[in-house]
């Protein structure tokens, strides 16, 4: 399978009628790998609407893969990291290898009409339960929060809920009050058990942490995750050696090494994202380490199509899996490009089953949308 062209583009999601725009959320960044009459498609991080890691990938690993045949995978990757070694091999690089590594998984299944949970070894399970996730709840008052549940209870029928906070990096400890209070009408508003997630983005000191995790372990809540600075491992271990309730992290690794780190540090749940660590083969390697060290494994995922098809590819894999899946907050605005982009179902995501990633695409759809990135 010799690959002939690499493609890189955003995908514009919105209004198609207004003028283009690459920023943060509203758009999805592409690699197209083209071999032997087909294409398989990669998603890199959308940080900054993921333009870094495509320019990577256009101008440092393109040149180095076109010529190269598709299914020498592993070589072709390794060469890639080591020759850009300089560069990462945290953020913008791993992000670009994760798009290639997705695109060549899709490649090799449409060239073998096989979906990629099958040549990863089966699927456990083709229905997986997923958890609504609800951001911007720190701009929200006690009532505004509740009514995003509520609207998302009704139109998709969870099985578990999170509630994240996001907002400005950087603002600790702002509201610690305000936050518990929250999270308490949360649980008035779903009943004593139903399944329940905190995601603080960051926002706490440890002894915050400690006074927030504490309500959350009586409020019966599942996970706490990323309560203080993803970048100190150290802190998160400490907070989650001090806490009853499962505290998570991973969505800021890039590496196996990042999610070693925390792991060593005491964090028993880590969640790596398949567009950032190292696409599905880094993702199936992340999932042996946690098995080996006892650790749950439940990746972080945000993006509508590719990013979702190829992260629930490898969740069919794992016999080991003890949470739903993440479907976060704008999930339907690949529905018309992407058009059998997996969506919920009485609770549940169903892996798509067609050869590859198995995503159908309107083609036209993804003419009108489509950027091409200039410089």
């Amino acid at each position: 399978m010799k690959i002939s062209k690499v493609e890189t583009f955003l995908v514009r999601w919105g209004d198609v009628a207004r003028p283009a725009e690459a920023n943060s959320g509203s758009a999805t960044a592409v690699v197209a790998v083209h071999a032997d009459g087909l294409v398989g498609l990669g998603e890199a991080s959308p940080m900054q609407g993921g333009v870094a890691s495509l320019a990577v990938i256009a101008r440092d690993m393109a040149p180095a893969l076109v010529g190269a045949d598709a299914l020498d995978h592993a070589v072709i990757l390794d060469r890639l990291l080591h020759k850009l070694i300089k560069l990462g091999p945290d953020g913008i690089v791993t992000g670009a290898f994760a798009a290639i590594d997705i695109a060549l998984w899709d490649l090799k299944g449409k060239a073998f009409r096989q979906p990629i949970y099958k040549l990863l070894g089966g699927a456990w399970r083709t229905r997986i339960p997923f958890y609504a996730s609800i951001g911007n709840n720190g701009a929200r008052d006690v009532d505004g929060v509740v009514k995003a549940v509520e609207a998302r209870l009704k139109a998709e029928h969870p099985s578990a809920i999170k509630i994240r906070w996001d907002g400005v990096r950087g603002e600790i400890d702002r509201d610690i009050a305000g936050d518990i209070a929250k999270a308490r009408a949360v649980r008035r508003l779903v009943g004593d058990d139903f399944p329940l997630a905190f995601d603080a983005n960051n926002r706490y000191s440890i002894g915050a942490a400690i006074r927030v995790g504490r309500v959350l372990e009586d409020l019966g809540y599942l996970w706490f995750e990323e309560p203080v600075e993803s970048y100190h491992a150290k802190a998160m271990g400490e907070v989650a050696q001090r806490l009853d309730i499962t505290v998570s992290a991973g969505e800021q690794s890039y590496t196996l090494q990042s999610v070693a780190a925390l792991i060593e540090s005491g964090v028993r749940m880590v969640q790596p994202d398949i567009v950032k660590m190292g696409g599905v083969t880094g993702l199936m390697q992340c999932a042996a380490l946690c098995h080996a060290h006892g650790v749950e494994f439940v990746p972080h995922q945000t993006q509508p199509a590719i990013g979702n098809a190829a992260n629930l590819h490898v969740l069919a894999t794992h016999m080991r899996a003890t949470k739903p899946a993440e479907l976060a907050d704008g999930w339907s605005r690949a529905a018309d490009t992407f058009v059998n982009a997996p969506k919920p179902d009485a609770g549940c995501l169903v892996v798509p089953d067609g050869a590859g990633l198995g995503l159908v695409i309107d083609e036209a759809m993804l003419a009108r949308r489509r950027v091409e990135l200039i410089g």
